[in-house]
């Protein structure tokens, strides 16, 4: 049974069991709700009748916030059982029994009443939290509320009840009674929901982001890379140098990944911009996510050394795509670029750059995040292109500042150099799991027709680190 949420689906490998009872825990504004609402929409456009039962909110206002999500609540029937205004200026007193007692058997009876006369397949409660104020002691709630939920059960519904657990007043016991259970939670890194119980099934651990908007809950899941489906192709990718490829033995091979690294202004982008010129030419489809460079300005700086990304965005092998990092979760991140991927069947992806990308981690683990979007790119076959930026630009060489080189089967850096007072750039490889490369470094220079890759730097020393010396031949 669909929750209504396609990621949440997702994330429990489907969706919910018939029968059974789902718990939804969080803080004030977290989405419980919000969740609900879902749920009880997908089986109302299913043909299914379903209730929503109140105890807090009246459903006048909730009709009016689900509206201002754009959900149509007209096919749900609802059970309101929150205090009126009159209850306020009622004179009675409960001289002799206790006001629990008093207001637990109406309630009851004209649940009972509903749902004989409705007999729903979904029902969602908000929330469970109120009637553990009706009840006289944790004991006598734990009972009823067995009761209640198996009353529910053994009518053929699949409930779905919230809860607002505090400190003071915790819902272990609900967790416990419930088949499955839900967190949400609204952390400065952003909003998320983990699953903690899922009976009968698994699930896929972890965070997963949230985005409450417009449309109600969007649920993003955390990317887990599956079994590696397909090896790279032995058939190199070349970079259209001819030099280049001497350098590399042919090229980069398809279905790897591959970090570009070097210091800023070193020509990192233009490198891997290179490599896509050269594979649309042959017919494979690449995207571009810029996330530190605005799409005008990487095509103008592109077309000016003779890389014409604009005419191969245009022709549709090749497509660019602006990512604001500060608007975007890893996991938002990840399930759009998996959603263009598959749907365009791109073949190269460049992310352009890791330092961009670590600013949407909002303080969360970049290595994980990278390695699982990398590892599932990989297993789908597909060439990933790393652009990394190392901040020293001379001294003490490194391959990255953040330890991401495990990750890449080719490690290509670039290199600024200082020759008799000129700037210079050198490239050279580091590292390249399926097979054999040149040990030498090389001069590379951008002009405005291209790259320009020299011959091997033999004549000097020191070059790793940028104040190179010339050697003496004797």
């Amino acid at each position: 049974m669909s929750t209504g949420i396609s990621g949440l689906d997702d994330i429990l490998g489907g969706g919910l069991f018939n029968g059974e009872v789902y718990l939804v825990r969080g803080g004030p504004g977290t989405g419980k709700t919000t969740l609900g609402t879902h749920f009880l929409t997908a089986g109302a456009c299913g043909g299914e009748s379903v209730l929503w039962i109140t105890l807090s909110e009246p459903e006048v206002k909730l009709h009016q916030h689900a509206g201002r999500q754009g959900f149509d609540l007209r096919d749900v029937t609802f059970l309101d059982l929150s205090p009126t205004a009159e209850v306020f200026a009622e004179t009675s007193t409960y001289d002799i029994f206790a006001s629990a007692n008093v207001e637990r058997d109406p309630l009851t009876q004209r649940i009972i009443d509903q749902m004989d006369t409705l007999q729903p397949s979904r029902v969602f409660i908000d929330s469970m939290t109120q009637f553990r104020y009706l009840s006289t002691d944790a004991f006598q709630f734990r009972k009823q509320t067995l009761a209640f939920l198996r009353f529910l059960t053994d009518r053929g519904a699949t409930v779905l009840v919230t809860s607002e657990g505090t400190p003071e007043i915790p819902d272990d016991d609900l967790q416990f009674i419930c088949d499955g259970v839900f967190n949400l939670a609204n952390a400065p890194e952003g909003r998320h929901v983990h699953v903690s119980k899922f009976r009968g099934s698994g699930f896929r651990s972890g965070d997963h982001t949230i985005r409450l908007g417009q449309h109600g809950m969007t649920v993003f899941p955390r990317l887990v890379p599956e079994g590696q489906r397909h090896e790279f192709v032995s058939e190199p990718l070349s970079s259209g140098v001819p030099e280049l490829d001497e350098l590399l033995h042919g090229g980069l091979e398809q279905g790897t990944i591959s970090i570009i690294t070097g210091p800023t202004g070193a020509g990192k982008t233009t490198l891997g911009a290179q490599f896509i010129k050269e594979a649309a030419g042959r017919g494979i489809n690449a995207i571009i996510y810029s996330f530190e460079e605005g799409i005008n300005t990487l095509k103008t700086r592109c077309e000016a050394i003779n890389i014409p990304i604009g005419a191969m965005a245009e022709r549709g092998t090749l497509s660019l795509s602006q990512v604001e990092p500060l608007r975007y979760t890893p996991d938002e991140f990840a399930y759009e670029a998996r959603r263009d991927i598959e749907r365009e069947d791109r073949r190269i992806v460049m992310i352009d750059s890791i330092s961009g990308y670590s600013l949407a981690m909002h303080g969360r683990d970049l290595i994980s995040h990278l390695h699982a979007l990398s590892m599932y790119l990989k297993s789908l076959g597909i060439t990933v292109l790393l652009i990394n930026e190392v901040e020293t630009v001379t001294g003490e060489f490194r391959a990255t500042d953040v330890g991401v080189s495990y990750l890449a089967d080719n490690v290509v850096f670039l290199r600024h150099l200082e020759i008799n007072g000129e700037m210079r750039k050198a490239i050279g490889v580091l590292k390249k799991r399926a097979g054999n490369f040149e040990k030498t470094l090389r001069e590379l220079e951008i002009t405005r027709y291209g790259l320009k890759v020299g011959q091997p730097l033999s004549g000097l020393r020191g070059i790793l680190s940028g104040t190179p010396e010339f050697i003496d031949p004797e």
